[in-house]
């Protein structure tokens, strides 16, 4: 049981016995009870607010409350002293024993220290890219495909049991675009020279194998044929081609999906008519007239009535229409039915969408919430665009053109490992700059490269303790002083970090930590730079060498873990 895991039950253990004492009324409400460490370190190790927040309900002092339970938590071996401060807050300090313990926990739990059960139970669902079938993943995919695939191996970490899902929108008009620019491919295939691509098709090189694949199944057969005869072939087998291309990019990134969900195959199999029929039933869809445009009304609008969601029921500025004019599914209709087939398998919904999709978050939510009656937990995570720089100029993408930046031009020329990693080191919704050379930057600004440096250097000393011949032995953790104990005190605080970044759907927080985390121990080792005596090799010192290099491992465990939920590998050697 790691450090805070185990002060939390004791804190539990100790507001238990105080209600059995009478010293608490019993029924209080725990949950805002916290232990964790103080915002200023010179407080103490360890923190709680359980006087401030319980005082009120058990109808008492703060102090006086605290000082009660100061007095409980003095009693417990780890603690080594206990202060009231300001209007009740109970700060400890914890012998170096107790964190010396926490360092072999570490080595004992190694790449499970920080994995937990907190999600146990709870199915999520974890939905992400899901970009059109249109060609190859480029760098505007990039960003949402590492933040929802490291958030669903967070949470995979923190018990929950997740399905990562690809929604493939393929039944939109795009992918009619789509199936007729692969039919000019076709005919080029055959011999034609088709020109200069029209405008309003997709003119990348990518369709071209495409086209040549239906050329050597099908002949001239659909050169002259109406679209009727060949629209659906065409886009069934454009879809499926982008599809695997699209599989392959993400596999560059170390990027699989559990499930890939059809928009076509959900109409086909009706789910929209059985989300519209639940709705119906619950009043909650309607026959009525929308409101006309803000503004200057265009000449040629007409009040239709259509299909209404009562989405301002969920806070919503007005309700929704399902369906067209023409009968079709609007996209939110399709949508809406999308999610709730979602909901009936799992018990929280995750989507991890660009930032351009906001307008739509309200609705989609509101959808969720009627159709699950408000029993499923579902957030939508916005993903900023990435401007891409090299030599300082930003480097343009267009997919329409046909020049873009693909994902795969990208990793080849950086690796996947840079490009992870730099996708989390800001939060999700911050605008991010993507420096072709700052990324590969061998320097402390960069984030990449300092953390893995920290886990090279750590690598380095077990090589650096043999050929030195240093005899090492059981390390004796009484010679940790004071600033190898501030190691162990942060890297103690992984398991909260990891806990808290699941909780609130943020993997960058990880990054975070591990910046801070490689940031203490650059400074610890280059304390030996000035102070031999510092140094983590001491030949002349057996007893020292072998305490320093077991702490150091202990921090290189710690970094591994973390990197390991970034989907990025941990380096023994820096190229």
């Amino acid at each position: 049981m790691t450090l805070y895991v185990r002060f939390a039950a004791h804190m539990e253990a100790l507001l238990d016995a105080m209600e059995a004492a009478g010293e608490l009324p019993g029924g209080l409400n725990r949950k805002p009870v916290t232990v964790e460490p103080p915002r200023d370190p010179s407080h103490g190790d360890l923190a709680t607010n359980a006087a401030m927040v319980l005082a009120k309900p058990a109808g008492t002092n703060p102090r006086e409350l605290a000082g009660k339970i100061a007095a409980r938590l003095e009693a417990l071996p780890e603690v080594a002293e206990v202060s009231v401060a300001g209007p009740g807050f109970l700060n400890m300090r914890l012998t170096p024993e107790t964190w010396a313990a926490e360092l072999r926990e570490i080595e004992h739990l190694a790449g499970d220290y920080g994995r937990s059960d907190s999600g146990k139970g709870i199915s999520v669902n974890v939905e992400y890219v899901s970009a059109n079938p249109t060609g190859p993943m480029h760098m505007g995919h990039c960003r949402g495909a590492v933040v929802g695939d490291a958030l669903a191996t967070l949470l995979q970490y923190a018990g929950h049991e997740v399905t990562r899902e690809y929604y493939i929108n393929d039944a939109g008009g795009q992918v009619d675009v789509l199936a007729r620019s692969v039919h000019l491919r076709y005919r080029e295939a055959l011999g034609e020279d088709v020109g200069e691509i029209p405008e309003g098709l997709y003119p990348g090189a990518y369709l071209v194998p495409v086209g040549h694949h239906l050329a050597t199944h099908y002949g001239s057969r659909f050169v002259d044929a109406p679209e009727s005869e060949w629209l659906v072939l065409f886009r069934q087998t454009a879809v499926a081609e982008m599809m695997e291309m699209i599989r392959a990019d993400l596999a560059l990134l170390g990027i699989h999906h559990d499930v890939f969900s059809s928009e076509a195959e959900l109409q086909a199999a009706g789910k929209p008519e059985a989300a519209e029929a639940w709705l119906r039933v619950h009043d909650l869809v309607y026959d009525g007239v929308l409101e006309a445009p803000k503004g200057e009304v265009p000449e040629d609008w007409e009040p239709v009535e259509l299909p209404l969601f009562r989405s301002t029921k969920y806070g919503d500025d007005q309700d929704r229409p399902i369906k067209k004019s023409n009968g079709q599914w609007t996209y939110f209709g399709a949508d809406m039915a999308y999610h709730y087939q979602k909901a009936q398998k799992s018990d929280q919904l995750i989507d991890i969408w660009g930032a351009d999709h906001a307008g739509t978050v309200k609705r989609i939510q509101a959808a969720v919430a009627a159709l699950t009656e408000g029993k499923a937990r579902f957030d939508v995570k916005l993903v900023q665009m990435v401007r891409l720089l090299r030599d300082g100029e930003p480097v343009k993408m267009s997919k329409r053109a046909g020049n873009f930046v693909t994902l795969a031009d990208v990793v080849n020329e950086v690796g996947k490992d840079v490009v992870r990693f730099t996708m989390l080191t800001r939060k999700a919704d911050a605008q991010m700059d993507f420096d072709f050379a700052k990324v590969v930057e061998a320097s402390k600004d960069n984030p990449v490269f300092y953390v893995q440096y920290a886990h090279a250097r750590i690598a380095s000393l077990g090589r650096r303790a043999q050929e030195a011949g240093v005899p090492l032995s059981e390390p004796d953790m009484s010679l940790l002083g004071t600033e190898e104990l501030a190691l162990v005190k942060l890297a103690a605080q992984f398991p909260r970090i990891v806990e808290g970044a699941a909780q609130n759907r943020e993997p960058h927080r990880i990054a975070f930590y591990l910046n801070d985390l490689a940031a203490a121990f650059h400074g610890w080792w280059n304390m030996g730079n000035d102070d031999p005596a510092r140094r983590v090799i001491m030949v002349d010192d057996p007893q020292i060498t072998s305490v320093r290099l077991f702490l150091a491992r202990q921090i290189g465990q710690i970094i591994r873990n973390g990197l390991a939920l970034m989907g990025v590998e941990a380096l023994s050697e820096m190229q």
